[in-house]
């Protein structure tokens, strides 16, 4: 066995080893039987959940703390970190509560981890300029319908058709009357960080669809198409994507931005 295939198998059963899995090699259940390396493990394993818990602060607040490092901990065996650095540790968390058996009597609790996981995307994303209206106005209208609004690399959209798992999240995170009545239908929701911080508003699904749309790289003209003809217009939602900062630019031409 060359050095390298011997390296992979050892590193293959170190990480299988920290989840508390049987190791494949002799060198490997050597390592993983020495007490030094349970600590280690329970040092790793800690980190994770502490991470996991850290960024869906809502949940936490909705299923209390053992509940969450339950889960934490069961998700951690499913999917472990794959960065040295654990701020953005989580992907996946809300598609793993739509199979959680113990969450199954709650059902928009997967709808509030994909919440809490987007103002962490939103947070960790890339600074970029916002597009306003004034720069869409002074594009004339033969190039705008031709042209592809791109969409801010903060922004995260998001539909719940069943539940109203946006405003339980929005009333845990703004501090607001939690038994205040709710009224059960779907929501749309868009979570931003047009400055510093991240903002969130609920959203008309029709500009959820042309997002979708203007993410694939279709223009304008295109990306209105694709909106239902019984749907608000773009003069009915447009208006409060750029002032949300949902947009960061005009690609007009190859090569050419505004």
């Amino acid at each position: 066995m060359s050095s390298l295939a011997e390296l992979d198998a050892f590193q293959r059963d170190f990480a299988a080893a920290l989840r508390g899995q049987p190791a494949c090699s002799p060198a490997g259940a050597a390592l993983a039987a020495q007490p030094a390396f349970a600590v280690y493990r329970n040092t790793v394993l800690r980190g994770g959940i502490d991470a996991l818990v850290a960024n869906h602060p809502t949940v936490r607040q909705l299923v209390g703390d053992e509940w969450i490092e339950a889960a934490a901990a069961a998700f951690f065996d499913v999917v472990p970190p794959r960065d040295g650095s654990l701020a953005g540790y989580g992907e996946g968390f809300a598609d793993f509560l739509d199979r959680f058996a113990p969450a199954a009597e709650l059902p928009y609790l997967a709808g509030v981890a994909r919440l809490d996981r987007a103002w962490t995307e939103a947070h960790l994303a890339a600074d970029a300029p916002v597009l306003g209206a004034t720069a869409l106005a002074a594009t004339p209208p033969e190039r705008l319908l031709q042209a592809v609004l791109v969409p801010h690399p903060a922004a995260r959209w998001l539909r719940f058709a069943e539940h109203p798992s946006f405003t339980i999240w929005r009333r845990h995170r703004e501090g607001q009357a939690l038994d205040a009545e709710l009224a059960w239908h779907g929501e749309a929701a868009l979570v931003l960080r047009p400055g510093l911080g991240v903002e969130w508003r609920d959203a008309d699904p029709a500009a959820l669809d042309f997002l979708d749309a203007c993410a694939e790289g279709l223009p304008f003209a295109e990306a209105a198409g694709r909106i239902a003809d019984d749907a608000p217009g773009p003069e009915t939602w447009l208006g409060g994507l750029l002032a949300a900062g949902a947009f960061c630019r005009i690609d007009i031409a190859p090569g050419e931005r505004s």
